[in-house]
C-alpha cells in the first residue's frame, strides 16, 4: 500500500507540474506552431530554467517568420543572452531586407552587440540623416575672417559600423576641411560669391574614410563676415615696432645722458687738478726766491706779463669772466 501510495502521489505532482508548464507555455507553443515558427515545447522549457523570456523570442521569431527571415531559436536565445535587443534586431532585419539592404544575422548582431542601434543604422541606410555643424571661423588670405555653417548629408555603412568612427569626426573633419578650404582662398570676396566652391573641395577630400558613414553632399548654409584680423595683425604689429622704437630711443638717450655726466665727471677732474696745480705755485715762487733761482726783477717781469696776457684775453673775450654760465 505505502508503494502504491508512493507511486500514486509521485503520478500526481509530476502531472500537476506537467500541467502547470503547458498552462504556462501551451499559449506561446501554439502561438508559435500556427505561425510556422517551430519552436517545441522543450525549447520553451529550456528558456524557462535559462531565464530567457520565452514570450520575446517567440515574438521575434514569429516576425522574422512572416517577413519571410529563416531566424534559428538558438541565435535569438544566444543573442538575448549575450545583452542583446533581440526585437529590435528583428525589426532591423526586417527593414533591411525590405529595403533590399545586404544585412545577415551576423552581422546585425555584431553591430548591436557593439552599442549602436542596429534598427536605428538601417533605417539611416534608407533615409540618410542632415547633421549640422557647428560655426566654423576661418581667415581668407586677405586677412578677413569668414564663418561658415555646413549641413552634412550622411548615409549608415553598415559594413563599417563596428569599429568605424561616429559623428563627431564627420563634423571635426567637415569643420578642417572649411578652414582650409577659406584659409587657401585669395580673398574673401571669392569665397562670398562662390559659396560652394567650400563644399566641392571639402567633398572631394574623402573625409568619410575610416568612419561609419558615408557623405553624400555638403552644403553651405550660411557664410557671414567677421573681424578683419589681418588689420588688427598688423596694428598690433605696428604698436609693437612702435614700443620698440621707444625702448630703443630711450636707451640711447639714457646713454647719451651718461656720456654727458661721465664728460662733465671728467672735465671737473681736471678742473680740480688744474686748481691743485695753480694752489702750488705760490709755493713754487717761494722756493725759487729761497733757492736764488728767481730773482725780485724776474719776478716783477712774470707779473708783467701775467697781466698783459690777462688784458689781450680780455679784449679777444677768451677770458674766465666772458665764459657763457651754466
Amino acid at each position: 500500500m505505502d508503494i502504491k501510495l508512493i507511486f500514486i502521489v509521485a503520478c500526481g505532482v509530476v502531472a500537476i507540474v506537467a500541467l502547470f508548464f503547458i498552462a504556462n507555455f501551451f499559449g506561446l507553443w501554439f502561438q508559435a506552431l500556427t505561425s510556422k515558427a517551430n519552436v517545441s515545447m522543450m525549447s520553451l522549457l529550456g528558456m524557462r530554467f535559462r531565464k530567457v523570456p520565452a514570450k520575446v523570442i517567440v515574438e521575434a521569431k514569429i516576425m522574422g517568420i512572416k517577413a519571410g527571415l529563416q531566424l534559428s531559436t538558438e541565435e535569438l536565445e544566444a543573442h538575448y543572452m549575450a545583452g542583446g535587443n533581440v526585437l529590435r534586431l528583428v525589426q532591423a532585419l526586417i527593414a533591411a531586407d525590405k529595403a533590399n539592404i545586404p544585412l545577415n544575422f551576423k552581422q546585425a548582431s555584431a553591430i548591436s552587440l557593439a552599442g549602436r542601434n542596429v534598427l536605428e543604422a538601417v533605417q539611416m541606410s534608407v533615409n540618410p540623416k542632415v547633421i549640422e555643424t557647428p560655426l566654423v571661423a576661418a581667415m581668407a588670405m586677405d586677412g578677413i575672417q569668414l564663418k561658415a555653417i555646413a549641413r552634412v548629408t550622411v548615409r549608415a555603412n553598415l559594413d563599417k559600423l563596428v569599429g568605424g568612427a561616429g559623428e563627431e569626426t564627420i563634423l571635426a573633419r567637415v569643420g578642417e576641411g572649411i578652414v582650409s578650404t577659406i584659409g587657401s582662398a585669395r580673398n574673401h570676396k571669392s569665397v562670398l560669391e562662390n559659396p560652394d566652391q567650400i563644399s566641392k573641395t571639402v567633398l572631394s577630400k574623402g573625409l568619410d574614410s575610416g568612419t561609419a558613414y558615408d557623405i553624400l553632399s555638403i552644403d553651405i548654409m550660411d557664410v557671414d563676415i567677421g573681424r578683419n584680423i589681418g588689420a588688427g595683425l598688423e596694428t598690433d604689429r605696428a604698436e609693437a615696432d612702435k614700443k620698440i622704437a621707444q625702448a630703443k630711443a630711450e636707451e640711447r638717450r639714457a646713454m647719451a645722458i651718461a656720456h654727458e655726466q661721465e664728460m662733465i665727471a671728467r672735465v671737473a677732474e681736471m678742473r680740480a687738478k688744474v686748481v691743485e696745480a695753480e694752489a702750488q705755485i705760490p709755493m713754487a715762487i717761494a722756493e725759487a726766491f729761497r733757492s736764488g733761482n728767481l730773482g725780485v726783477m724776474d719776478f716783477y717781469h712774470m707779473k708783467n706779463i701775467t697781466a698783459d696776457t690777462a688784458m689781450r684775453e680780455k679784449i679777444g673775450g677768451v677770458g674766465e669772466h666772458n665764459k657763457p654760465k651754466t
